[in-house]
């Protein structure tokens, strides 16, 4: 069973005996069966809708009230994170925290500050030094309420308070490890370097290579790194963590490719073909739509593949998985 090699791979990392304990078998037993009953015929939108509940009334508690000086800022942080967003990097690390048999409240903070890293990107994103965005989420942007300068202090401060949380964390040796995945994430190994990228090469004549690179960097390596917090988190063993991480790099690109589909078919908050008009490089400018659909639902079957030892398709990183690869917004 999936849950004695669990069991019997944490014993061994953990310095255990080569004999599982039977207490912490049945526990895993037990574990793997409520996940497993809870994400039969899971509907995955009450899903989302449940932990995206779960997760703004933890940002409205570890947020600065809004009331407090200066309470521009703290306006301007508030504005940007409460705009209606998916919610899908946090609760990417609660699901992979479950899908490991660890407790997702263990997950919660952590989850918060990334996606208070993530509303920081959409913040400076958004301002016109690089995309000149005036809404997002069909709002103004934090630039075009607040004005630019407190827009850029805004993204600093929820980056800054981002780190702030995960310091917060009970384990100091996880903290270190989430600290030290999370910032790589975002920086110019990272997140950072894909945006830098980006802006490098519009009007450019599209190359793969520079996509690819766009795309894993910008877009996939913070949501890779919320499934990793999530496993970590939920004390999984390197083997499920390898497993996840490999997860995450699939669906984080797939995520992005889907974006530039929608880009074109969708309804989205920002500008429809915001991205094509300012001639920035996409997936459909260099594979065209069928073929970007294609690669898109060829991640998503290879991540979906990867979950076999969790149980498959009763998991919710199988529907948020599917989620992805069919959403329409």
């Amino acid at each position: 069973m999936v849950s004695e090699q669990r069991s019997s791979e944490r014993t061994k990392e953990q310095g255990g005996n080569k004999h599982t304990p039977v207490s912490l078998l049945i526990t895993d037993q037990l574990q793997t069966h409520l996940l497993e009953e809870r994400c039969k015929n899971m509907d995955i939108m009450e899903y989302l809708k449940t932990n995206t509940a779960l997760i703004d009334s933890a940002l409205h508690e570890c947020l600065p009230p809004d009331d407090e000086y200066p309470d521009i800022i703290h306006k301007a942080m508030r504005y940007s994170v409460f705009n209606g967003g998916k919610r899908i990097r946090p609760i990417l690390s609660l699901a992979a925290c479950e899908t490991v048999g660890g407790k997702k409240e263990d997950a919660l903070m952590a989850a918060c500050a990334i996606e208070l890293i993530h509303a920081y990107s959409l913040v400076h994103d958004d301002l016109p030094a690089i995309d000149n965005d005036d809404f997002r989420r069909g709002r103004p942007s934090c630039h075009k309420k607040y004005g630019e300068a407190m827009a850029i202090l805004a993204g600093d401060a929820l980056l800054t308070h981002a780190f702030y949380l995960i310091s917060k964390g009970k384990n100091p040796e996880q903290n270190n490890r989430i600290l030290e995945d999370v910032s790589y994430a975002v920086s110019t190994f990272g997140m950072i370097g894909g945006q830098v990228a980006d802006i490098l090469n519009e009007n450019k004549q599209p190359e793969s290579p520079v996509l690819q690179y766009i795309h894993t960097h910008k877009t996939g390596a913070l949501i890779c790194a919320s499934v990793k917090v999530g496993c970590i988190l939920g004390r999984g063993t390197e083997k499920e963590l390898d497993a996840l991480t490999k997860y995450g790099e699939l669906i984080g690109l797939a995520f992005q490719i889907k974006d530039d589909i929608l880009e074109i078919e969708g309804e989205k908050g920002k500008m429809r073909n915001s991205d094509v008009e300012k001639s920035k490089l996409t997936y459909l400018s260099v594979y065209g739509l069928k073929e970007s659909k294609y690669q898109a639902s060829q991640l998503i079957h290879k991540a979906i593949n990867l979950l076999d030892e969790f149980g498959g398709s009763n998991t919710p990183l199988y529907q948020i998985a599917e989620f992805i690869g069919n959403r329409e917004y």
